[in-house]
């Protein structure tokens, strides 16, 4: 049943009780760094914690509160970022050995953003090699806190797990093709993929520079929201953040009344199992109880675009990483390795046409859209896999395509997605489904989310874990 306690508590409601003087962010930064020494040991989602500086922000937070005057949205809350956004004075590995004793010398923009709302950043999460597929194999795999057989969700695992197993109130992830929404989906949590350019990319390593968003993953909309209104908006050191824009994100949800609602009943049960596409028909119910006009519609194939995303990621990828590769090729794991032979080896040719494909497709989900105000589609194929299952994907490019054929697309696009919990399998695993949106309209998405979440109680539910230090894992 939901767990009240203090770790799995929503940021904005702790956020709430922290203004109020009800709690003090010392104890509560105390609360979790007690708590992340005792799970992540075994889960393995922190890449670098930093107690020192965190419980310094907490004493600077708590001194600000005494003081009175304004605060920010996130004053004292405690929040962690995947370890791709630089931190001034602390390594920034992005997943691999090649640089981890690389130190930034200034935050990324979405840190210093959390900072400047009085956030306090506990470390850096763990995430796949360069934000690709799989884990450098030198490094821990970040553990599923709801069962540790089963994936924990692609390059933004740690943030996934650490959010999910009250290690932080919520975290930054990126995703190129699917790593918000997987983790997001793997964890039982709301994760939101902005439009792209609308969360700054500065002091972030790439992966596949015209793919990559950045954005939250939490405990529910609500905070999602939240996350999002901190970290969002336009950078100068960003040229290509949206221009500035206000962005008004609603604080709660309300009904649907109005909102045209598209759902291609073909697509989403393309491979789905049984288990998915039944959860997502009672999600479909609960929004059109919720006043929304459920209509059917025909959704552009995306086979084409689902195929090429390894090719459009690769050339990206390999031109991000043509500072070290391939002369440090020797250190890198097979998987990014892959993904950038694939870049090194297209040609100018091949590339071309994936960009005018590309392009193609963005102009008929633009134009489908027009048409409706949301569509609803599934995270994947299936529910988190067993990390076996896990294992034949990552060998087989079919099998690949299969999993991110919900999500890719929308990268793609630049669209704006939000995932939400709407159930568990019969073994207990977390499922969810995306509502996706026109460019720019995150505060649809965030209404429609924080409606469905006062009708639902499934972002309410939590992994039961208990205390496992590493001599009891």
């Amino acid at each position: 049943m939901p767990n009240a306690d203090l770790h799995y508590w929503e940021a904005a409601e702790l956020a709430r009780k922290i203004r109020a003087r009800d709690i003090s962010p010392v104890e509560v930064t105390e609360a979790i760094l007690e708590r992340i020494s005792d799970l992540d040991p075994a889960l393995h989602s922190y890449a670098l914690v930093l107690p020192e500086q965190a419980l310094e922000q907490a004493r600077d937070a708590e001194r600000a509160l005494m003081r009175g005057g304004p605060l920010g949205a996130l004053h004292g809350v405690p929040v962690a970022v995947k370890d791709l956004c630089w931190q001034a004075g602390s390594p920034t590995a992005a997943g691999t050995t090649i640089h981890k004793d690389f130190i930034p010398t200034e935050d990324a923009t979405v840190v210093r953003k959390l900072r400047d709302a009085g956030a306090i950043v506990l470390g850096k999460l763990q995430l796949t090699e360069g934000a690709f597929a799989t884990h450098h194999p030198s490094i821990p795999e970040p553990v599923n806190p709801w069962h540790p057989n089963h994936w924990a969700g692609a390059s933004s695992s740690g943030s996934g797990v650490a959010t999910a197993a009250g290690l932080c109130y919520a975290s930054i992830g990126t995703d190129t093709g699917g790593s918000i929404r997987f983790p997001a989906a793997a964890n039982g949590l709301t994760g939101i993929k902005p439009t792209w350019g609308r969360v700054s990319r500065h002091g972030v390593f790439e992966l596949g520079a015209s793919l990559d968003h950045v954005g939250p993953i939490a405990r529910s909309a609500a905070d999602a929201a939240l996350m999002l209104g901190t970290i969002a908006g336009h950078d100068p050191l960003d040229p290509t953040s949206l221009p500035p824009s206000h962005l008004d994100l609603p604080a709660e949800g309300s009904d649907l009344r109005g909102l045209r609602i598209g759902v291609d009943v073909q697509w989403n049960s393309d491979g789905t199992d049984d288990v998915i596409s039944q959860a997502i028909d009672r999600a479909i119910d609960v929004l059109k109880a919720l006043d929304g006009q459920v209509r059917e519609v025909r959704f552009p194939a995306v086979r084409t675009v689902v195929d090429e995303w390894e090719i459009n990621c690769g050339v990206e990828v390999a031109v991000a990483h043509a500072g070290t590769f391939p002369r440090l090729s020797a250190e890198y794991g097979p998987a990014l390795t892959r993904l950038i032979e694939i870049g090194r080896n297209t040609s100018g040719m091949r590339y071309q046409q994936a960009l005018l494909n590309r392009a193609a497709f963005r102009g008929k989900v633009n134009k489908l859209m027009q048409d409706i105000d949301l569509l609803i589609v599934p995270v994947q194929p299936f529910a988190a896999p067993t990390h076996e299952q896990l294992g034949a994907l990552a060998q087989d490019p079919e099998l690949n395509s299969r999993l991110i054929q919900f999500t890719a697309p929308f990268n793609s696009t630049g669209h704006p997605a939000i995932t939400l919990p709407c159930g568990f399998t019969a073994d207990g695993m977390p499922i969810a489904f995306q509502l996706v949106a026109r460019h720019s309209e995150e505060a649809l998405l965030c209404r429609a989310g924080m409606a469905f979440q006062q009708a639902t109680d499934w972002h309410r539910y939590h992994p039961e874990i208990g205390v496992r230090r590493a001599d009891a894992a």
